[in-house]
């Protein structure tokens, strides 16, 4: 039985860089879910955003202490872009190291393997191609500056793409599936069920591992650490929740306005909430829309940390 940690003992506080602090005690089991007191009216708060963007959105929110839910369009498939790289580098934690030798492992590459990729902030710096980077380094170059380059090389070492699908499976999720490259799985198709997740099913996945026990404590820690690292959602998940709440997680971008992030946010008493924005529009050039991610994780902070104590 899976089981997640929720609220945090006082002996087993960790400092996560920087001056945050995260909370980590293991509960002997998820709540059991339901509604938040205010979902219906959040829901319709949510239908009246699809409306005004031009969006379809897809939502998944969780108190991991009372069980608080509010889903929204949350078992639909919607494109996973970039998300998956969270996932990824926990199948390197988990499955291809062993007590750091393989994160220690320097992987070189080339300039036009990034060239290729669409996205190398940090695989294209002069110094790392011409020494190569540790595998440690691409996973937080992949999660923290989403840098396709990384990603493609961490899935190289994998076996390619459908190993995250096989992973997530291995977790018992059902859903979640990733098929190409970077950065063709970004084409995001309206009709296309490869390169998916659902906001439940990634949602959850998240929740597995970061709060749960699928990983190692010492794995656990490091995707944890990665995750509080992210540089790239200051307009989304960072820009609708409380200042003072601790926020871990991963955004996504596509064509069709795919506009995605996924994480772990803690309150200030330690309480942790599992949140899942996907978002898409109809037209296949329609630009990213961080305003939409931003309100609706405001309505689902507001809709579920009333019942955290």
């Amino acid at each position: 039985m899976e089981t997640f940690e929720a609220r945090p003992s006082r002996r087993r506080i960790l400092a996560w860089g920087a001056g945050t602090t995260l909370a980590a005690a293991v509960s002997t089991g998820t709540p059991a879910h339901a509604a938040s007191p205010h979902a219906a009216d959040t829901a319709q708060a949510l239908r009246d955003l699809e409306r005004q963007h031009s969006a379809r959105l897809g939502v998944f929110g969780r108190n991991m202490v009372t069980g608080a839910s509010v889903l929204y369009r949350a078992d639909e498939l919607f494109p996973i872009c970039s998300v998956f790289k969270t996932i990824a580098a926990a199948a390197v934690l988990r499955d291809l190291d062993r007590h750091g030798e393989f994160l220690a492992k320097r992987i070189h590459y080339t300039e036009k393997e990034v060239t290729d990729s669409g996205y190398g902030p940090v695989t294209g710096r002069p110094e790392n191609l011409a020494h190569g980077m540790t595998v440690a380094e691409l996973c937080a170059a992949a999660i923290e500056y989403s840098d396709n380059g990384a990603a493609n090389l961490i899935l190289h070492e994998l076996g390619g793409p459908t190993s995250v699908t096989r992973f997530c499976r291995s977790i018992g999720d059902r859903t979640t599936r990733l098929d190409r490259w970077e950065p063709k799985l970004n084409s995001a198709e309206p009709w296309r069920i490869t390169d998916t997740t659902s906001p439940s099913a990634v949602a959850r996945t998240y929740a597995k591992l970061t709060l749960g026990n699928t990983l190692s404590t010492d794995d656990r820690r490091q995707l944890t650490t990665w995750l509080l690292g992210n540089t790239t959602s200051a307009a989304r998940f960072r820009a609708g929740l409380p200042k003072d709440w601790t926020l871990g997680d991963k955004t996504g971008t596509g064509d069709y306005g795919t506009t995605n992030d996924v994480g772990i946010a803690w309150t200030p008493d330690h309480t942790p909430v599992v949140l899942a924005v996907l978002a898409t529009k109809h037209d296949p050039k329609a630009p990213s829309d961080e305003p939409l991610i931003a309100r609706t994780v405001e309505l689902l902070a507001a809709a579920l940390v009333e019942t955290a104590g």
